[in-house]
């Protein structure tokens, strides 16, 4: 019998910068919304936007969730975030240790 899908997903989204990364990541955490959000500075994405292809330094954020926080975040996320479209893309966890998996409930609910 095949293991269940760990409880834990990763969102995705980019930023203009290091600053608003970090307001964002500091809200979603503190809002127990997502257990942990990392920074990732200085990625460079070019992408289409508006019919012309744009090119721009932006920070990653790798957030760390639960399936269930998944609908509240994004909505908190577009709240937040200075972009008009911004990115939300979910990856599912195939596999992760169980004490970081217990780590992760624990810091997702509210006291």
């Amino acid at each position: 019998m095949p293991e269940a899908t760990p409880p834990a997903r990763i969102v995705l989204t980019t930023v203009a910068n290091t600053d608003e990364a970090a307001r964002l990541a500091g809200a979603l955490v503190e809002e127990w919304l997502a257990a942990c959000a990392t920074l990732i500075p200085s990625v460079h994405s070019i992408y289409r936007w508006q019919g012309k292809v744009e090119s721009a330094t932006e920070t990653l954020l790798l957030i760390k969730t639960g399936p269930e926080k998944l609908a509240a975040l994004e909505v908190r996320l577009r709240e937040l975030h200075s972009y008009q479209t911004p990115e939300f893309l979910v990856l599912a966890v195939d596999a992760a240790s169980q004490p970081y998996l217990d780590w992760l409930q624990e810091s997702l609910r509210l006291p």
